[in-house]
């Protein structure tokens, strides 16, 4: 037998024998307390009364005494029913080696004790009617904060509520509920009127007794009642587009028509000299012979001057590279570095938009209602978290999220981002996150699909100046949305 063929037997022995091993494992495999019970012997018939029993089978009478001690019975004494359902008990198959770990089940919102809902009214000034409705059996203790436009002021507040200010130009109004069981509780702000056609959004959520764990959080936008259009005049006939590219048409034409005409007399003329001086000096009656052709004196072209030619490539060219230098500076200028990248690698399209609109991007819709700084220097160290900066604070901001897909979506705690002002941002804080969530991480287990979840998410900053600005989305690819903090 060649080598080469006892090679390729060899090889094709020694991996037949590797699949054998591999799919040892997947087979399945006795319980191990039927491999320890051992198979009941054959069964033996019983004597009937029909059938005589022999002499040594016949139990001989003993001597009276004290009774034998009990003995255990044998083995193959035991029903035979019971021990054939023990052994023919089945057995779960093995797992494959291979199989991939069991995915993490979508988390689902905690039932909502109260529930907010805000909506404008039809009216001059802006106008909010607020709702909140207790779901649960037992009386509850609620705040209720609305945060106010930037700039508007109250002038009315129904139900008890206060106006106070929230830190910087922002204003606040808050109510102390207390909500029986399966209530509902409706109160109502009034601002002053602003200037037509600017939209005015007020979030409102409701608080714990406490104020610091948000039960529910809603919004909504006042828009100016769209004034009537004014009617509008309609332009003389000559300032009208039509009549005027009409009229530029006519007048083309026309020119076109002059040149025409005129080049067409004058090559007349031309031709009229020629024939007229063409017998020269010698101009009389003609002979029978044909007179010799005088040659005629030839004329140079003219062409102009080479530093003419040379000044106006200069020219041209400087005027040329003039107008690719502006175009590209113009366009470079245009480029906006902080702008979020709408296309290319990103998936979905990047929104911005102010506190307390719902923004939506490719899986969630992200609507911030509430940012909350503390003072500089009060952030210490939490539970599983590294230590502060002296004079870092930290700011909650409490986030409504929503999964608009139809599957489970994860998020990641690193991907949502606080800008400051001179250009740094900062990740959320996950120990500080989890203890303002009771111990609850919200990043732990993708959301569910079509829930929504109200929570606070915090960040540690250093400096006296809050954030400026909130970045969050739902995956690395995201384009996301940015909220601008007021």
């Amino acid at each position: 037998m060649p080598a080469s063929t006892r090679h390729h037997r060899a090889l094709a022995v020694f991996v037949h024998c590797l699949g054998i091993l591999a799919a040892v494992p997947a087979l399945p495999t006795a319980a191990p307390e039927a491999a320890a019970t051992p198979r009941p012997p054959a069964a033996t018939p019983q004597p009937t009364a029909d059938t005589p029993r022999s002499p040594a089978a016949t139990p001989q009478p003993t001597a009276v005494g004290p009774p034998p001690a009990a003995t255990p019975a044998p083995v193959g004494t035991r029903p035979p029913v019971a021990m054939v359902a023990r052994v023919t008990e089945p057995t779960p198959p093995s797992a494959p080696p291979a199989m991939a770990p069991p995915t993490r089940a979508p988390a689902s919102a905690p039932p909502q004790q109260v529930t907010v809902a805000v909506a404008t009214e039809s009216s001059p000034a802006p106008r909010y009617r607020i709702q909140v409705r207790n779901v649960s059996n037992s009386p509850l203790e609620t705040t209720v904060r609305q945060e106010l436009p930037p700039g508007s002021s109250t002038t009315a507040i129904s139900g008890g509520g206060r106006s106070s200010s929230a830190g910087g130009s922002a204003t606040e109004v808050t109510w102390r509920l207390r909500l029986p069981a399966h209530s509902t509780t409706t109160l109502g702000t009034a601002l002053a009127a602003t200037a037509p056609g600017r939209p005015l959004t007020a979030p409102t959520c409701a608080f714990t007794s406490d104020g610091s764990r948000p039960y529910d959080c809603a919004t909504a936008t006042w828009q100016a009642a769209a004034a009537p259009p004014a009617e509008v005049s309609e332009a003389p006939p000559w300032r009208r587009y039509p009549v005027l590219l009409a009229g530029l048409a006519v007048l083309l034409l026309i020119s076109a028509v002059v040149v025409w005409v005129w080049r067409r007399r004058r090559g007349r003329r031309v031709t009229a000299a020629a024939l007229s001086t063409g017998g020269g000096a010698e101009g009389g009656r003609g002979t029978v012979y044909p007179r010799p052709a005088a040659p005629s004196p030839v004329r140079r072209r003219r062409t102009p001057p080479v530093w003419m030619l040379v000044g106006a490539a200069v020219v041209v060219l400087a005027g040329v590279v003039g107008t690719a230098g502006w175009t590209a500076t113009r366009q470079v200028a245009a480029i906006d570095t902080q702008k979020q990248p709408t296309s290319g690698a990103w998936v979905g399209t990047g929104v911005a938009g102010a506190m307390g609109v719902p923004l939506r991007e490719s899986a969630f819709e992200f609507t911030v209602y509430r940012m909350t700084c503390g003072a500089p220097g009060t952030a210490g160290k939490t539970d599983g978290g590294g230590a502060a900066p002296a004079n870092g604070r930290r700011c909650e901001a409490t986030v409504g999220v929503r999964n608009v897909t139809g599957d489970h979506q994860p998020w990641h705690s690193e991907l949502q981002r606080a800008y400051l002002p001179d250009g740094r941002w900062v990740s959320t804080d996950e120990p500080a996150t989890r203890t303002a969530n009771l111990g609850r991480d919200v990043f732990a287990d993708p959301m569910a699909a079509g829930t929504r979840m109200v929570l606070p998410l915090v960040f540690t900053v250093d400096g006296r100046d809050p954030p400026q600005q909130l970045e969050l989305r739902s995956g690395v690819f995201s384009a996301g949305v940015r909220v601008q903090m007021p």
